[in-house]
């Protein structure tokens, strides 16, 4: 997914990083210098044995979690400095994330779980639209989770990485997770930056977030879709998401209006937007006249345009990127 930040719901993290995706991670640092090692790789692994130990954590799991990782995976650091640098424009964005088959496998893979999104976004207050469309892009519902273990991912870019801190904190999360028996070491998998699961959430992000349905057992977020389901209705809940709110929807423009009057920080009332023209896509008049919404034209004043709510903001704390949440509250849509 595109450049995201850490975002802690509520609040900006001081630490312009991601807590969601390893792409996202990886986007963020993608012109960050790499650092030179300072200490062998086996003299890293017992400095973490030794801080995890006094942090409390069984020596057992520790142990069972650093063997894992026996030297930098060179396959982890490759990804990690060698990403391609391009501009995509939202149109092209569009058609690679909301395929024909990404829309008729997310309409089979919702059909199939229908019942427990159902009484999992009743519970929440949550869109089940919202879940299945992120669910869709940070997974492919499912298929796409990450092959690489979490662990050996983290201590690597810990020891070799662009934000070393960064990737040394989230390795003592992953030891803590793992110490909390909610996973075994070998089953924490995930993307080459340490985004774990089928929400790929950074291990702060599953501290935070992760939830188990029902409530009370494991969270797994790899194998467990209720879990799955829940830990992403969590997620956007603890951000603020408004039950019964649309994200946003299509609309056109007049050729009236400006620049200045486009973006998210300009919202004004749905009456204000439909009085100087602006119009639903699918035509008629505004469902949520009472709603304040911001109009916003990704490719720019000659491109498609959308109205969005407080909602498409709660799902860009997902990830900070106004294609990725367009691309959720779309996929979300078409499949739910």
């Amino acid at each position: 997914m595109l450049k995201r930040r850490m975002l802690v719901c509520g609040a900006v993290s001081s630490m312009a990083l991601p807590a969601v995706t390893g792409k996202a991670v990886a986007k963020a640092l993608q012109k960050a210098p790499a650092p030179a090692a300072t200490q062998s790789y086996e003299t890293f692994l017992a400095g973490v044995r030794r801080e995890a130990i006094q942090k409390g954590m069984n020596a057992s799991i520790v142990d069972d979690a650093l063997s894992l990782t026996r030297q930098p995976n060179a396959s982890v650091i490759k990804a990690d400095r060698h990403q391609p640098e391009f501009t995509m424009t939202w149109a092209k964005y569009k058609d690679r994330v909301i395929t024909n088959k990404k829309i008729t496998d997310g309409q089979a893979a919702v059909a199939k779980r229908r019942s427990i999104l159902r009484a999992i976004s009743t519970e929440y207050g949550v869109d089940e639209a919202a879940i299945a469309g992120i669910w869709g892009l940070e997974s492919a519902y499912g298929v796409k989770t990450g092959t690489y273990h979490v662990i050996d991912s983290l201590a690597t870019l810990a020891y070799d990485g662009r934000r070393s801190a960064f990737f040394r904190s989230e390795l003592f999360k992953a030891l803590h997770i793992l110490n909390q028996g909610d996973i075994t070491p070998a089953g924490m998998l995930g993307s080459y930056a340490g985004a774990m699961g089928q929400p790929q959430f950074m291990p702060s992000a599953y501290e935070r977030y992760a939830a188990s349905y029902p409530a009370g057992g494991r969270r797994d977020i790899w194998t467990n879709e209720p879990d799955v389901f829940a830990s992403i209705a969590n997620y956007l809940a603890k951000c603020g998401w408004r039950a019964g709110e649309p994200w946003g929807e299509a609309v056109r423009v007049p050729a009236s209006l400006t620049v200045g009057q486009i973006g998210r920080t300009v919202v004004k009332p749905v009456s204000y937007w439909a009085g100087i023209g602006v119009q639903p896509v699918l035509g008629g008049q505004f469902g949520h006249a009472a709603m304040d919404g911001a109009v916003i034209c990704p490719d720019g004043m000659d491109g498609e345009a959308y109205l969005v709510y407080h909602n498409f903001n709660v799902i860009r704390r997902y990830n900070p990127s106004d294609f990725y949440a367009l691309g959720v509250g779309l996929l979300g849509s078409a499949i739910v």
